[in-house]
């Protein structure tokens, strides 16, 4: 598949997941949005560890891009702290999630239809707040995206973005799922070059998205080459109730927080 084929895919994937209720597709309730307004607010990067409030500038006004982040669960939840928001996503049906909230409790939110890698639709320095949560394994590479980041923040801007430790995509699927953690993959992982055609059948009949284990090369040091300085770092697992076989012995999820330097910054 090319870049353009993958992308067609994952958005019909995730419109899917949509129709299906998949859980990163169920927009926020009214009580969760009426807190926000009255600055009580709490959204993630990753799995289940909320974002630490000293992350976020003051939000009234500000500019941000919920970057890969439509659903009906971030973006809302700014814009009803104060924020001015625009949502870019690459599935229609996760922006319809964030646009029935907006007009469920009378929020304004942009939404753009996009590729979270090309974000030549924005200016540079548009952005105060590029808010890019646990998205970037859906896409094969992940340096422009840090790139187009860096370009579209003004000076001093925030980068929170989660993503995925690779270490998930060293074991096979199937022996992971009933607790056999047998090393089979080198990274970084692709469904496209690591699993033979039978299983990548497999997985568009089910219609199950794509997914890319990039480096913490990539993910880290992409956000350092790209210019920005991280000023924030925690780790996550899944829930117990998720019964997931690896977050028994560690945490697999990451958050950063990476500002756009004001100035000159000495090597």
């Amino acid at each position: 598949m090319r870049i353009n084929d993958v992308l067609n895919y994952n958005r019909e994937s995730w419109d899917k997941a949509v129709q299906d209720g998949n859980r990163w597709t169920q927009p926020v309730d009214s009580d969760v949005i009426a807190r926000a307004k009255n600055g009580e607010f709490s959204i993630v990067l990753t799995p289940t560890i909320p974002v630490p409030t000293k992350w976020f500038p003051p939000l009234d006004g500000t500019s941000t891009l919920c970057l890969a982040s439509a659903g009906g669960q971030q973006a809302p939840v700014l814009a009803a702290a104060g924020a001015d928001v625009t949502v870019l996503d690459n599935s229609p049906n996760q922006l319809g999630q964030d646009q029935s909230v907006a007009e469920r409790e009378g929020l304004e939110i942009k939404l753009v239809q996009g590729n979270m890698a090309d974000l030549s639709c924005f200016r540079s320095e548009s952005f105060d707040l590029v808010f890019h949560p646990c998205s970037n394994v859906f896409t094969p590479n992940i340096l422009p995206v840090w790139k187009e980041c860096y370009r579209v923040l003004r000076k001093g801007g925030i980068l929170l973005a989660g993503f995925t430790n690779p270490v998930r995509y060293l074991f096979d699927d199937e022996r992971k799922e009933n607790g056999n953690l047998e090393v089979r993959y080198s990274l970084p992982y692709s469904d496209l070059d690591h699993q033979d055609e039978a299983h990548v059948e497999a997985l568009i009949r089910s219609g199950s998205p794509l997914e890319f284990g990039h480096t913490l090369d990539d993910q880290i040091g992409g956000q350092l080459e790209a210019g920005f300085m991280l000023t924030g770092f925690y780790e996550d697992r899944y829930d117990d109730s998720d019964s997931d076989p690896l977050s028994r012995f560690m945490n697999t999820f990451i958050a950063t927080r990476a500002i756009k330097p004001s100035g000159f910054v000495a090597a």
